[in-house]
């Protein structure tokens, strides 16, 4: 594998790995705009960590993950007091104010950026990207993921049928926070630099459209939405400055075509005798199996 081959997928897991920090909340009807917030928050404390605590990357990287959950369990209740766009915007707000504190926080270089003296290699990235996706596709089996595809759905309903849809909220905004953190902490140990500049609204922006391209319904959509954006780019590098137009008319394309997004959950290719002997879980007081968060990819 060349270096810029090896550059290009590492760019990709970091991509992949925000996708899937902005992917829970939205699985449960939530759109964070705040992600960068979260990804800086897990740097900036991995870094410390590593550098003034003289922390191993291996346990650094994992502490920033959960200072970033922690900070995402501290706001998380007032901020989903909101809805819509108003929470779209408390959480855009959130990223801002994260950002501008390490952006002047001179314990950590403030603007002239943090150097961070361990570094990961490529390796260490593919790893921590793969135990993230197995763990995404474990949680999408679990009850958890039933009640954020319920939410979604119906929260009102989801509320009567017993589900605590505040804890449930909460929880996936705290864990994509922590997932989000991972990310960060992995990013400013790879790249040895970290930089509030770099944790800025666009890169909150494009997550969110990894998750929209790739699909919501699926776990498979983040994944197939981050490759798109990264790979698709550097395939259309021989169009020379055609080819961010070109991009600009394949995204709009895709989204014309499959709002849904790239992958979705294809119930319809499950054999009908399969739905059949799910019936009975409909009229339990719990959202059945077939709400999942469904692993099975269809292309149409």
């Amino acid at each position: 594998m060349t270096g810029y081959q090896s550059g290009l997928l590492v760019i990709l897991c970091f991509n992949v790995i925000a996708a899937y920090a902005v992917y829970l909340p939205m699985a449960a009807g939530q759109l964070n705009l705040g992600v960068a917030g979260f990804m800086a928050t897990g740097a900036y404390a991995a870094a410390y960590l590593t550098n003034e605590a003289g922390w191993s990357i291996g346990a650094a990287v994992p502490a920033g993950g959960a200072c970033a959950g922690l900070l995402a369990l501290l706001v998380a209740v007032p901020i989903l007091r909101t809805q819509g766009i108003y929470l779209a915007l408390a959480t855009f707000a959130l990223g801002q104010v994260i950002a501008a504190i390490f952006l002047n926080l001179d314990v950590v270089g403030g603007a002239a950026g943090y150097p961070v003296s361990a570094y990961a290699g490529p390796g260490a990235v593919f790893a921590a990207t793969a135990a993230i996706l197995a763990a995404m596709l474990l949680l999408s089996r679990t009850r958890f993921a039933l009640y954020l595809t319920a939410i979604k759905s119906d929260p009102v309903v989801t509320d009567l049928m017993g589900v605590n849809v505040r804890a449930v909220q909460v929880g996936a905004l705290t864990l994509g926070a922590v997932i989000g953190g991972l990310g960060g902490g992995l990013y400013g140990h790879h790249f040895s630099f970290v930089e509030a500049q770099h944790f800025n609204v666009a890169l909150s922006i494009f997550t969110v459209l990894y998750v929209l391209l790739g699909g919501v319904q699926t776990v498979w959509g983040p994944l197939v939405g981050g490759a798109f954006f990264t790979l698709l780019p550097e395939v259309l590098r021989a169009g020379g400055g055609w080819r961010y137009v070109l991009f600009a008319l394949l995204i709009i394309g895709v989204m014309a075509l499959r709002p849904q997004g790239l992958v979705t959950a294809g119930a319809h290719w499950r054999p009908r005798r399969r739905a059949a002997s799910r019936a009975p879980s409909r009229t339990s007081g719990h959202p059945g199996p077939e709400t999942r968060l469904s692993t099975e990819v269809s292309g149409s």
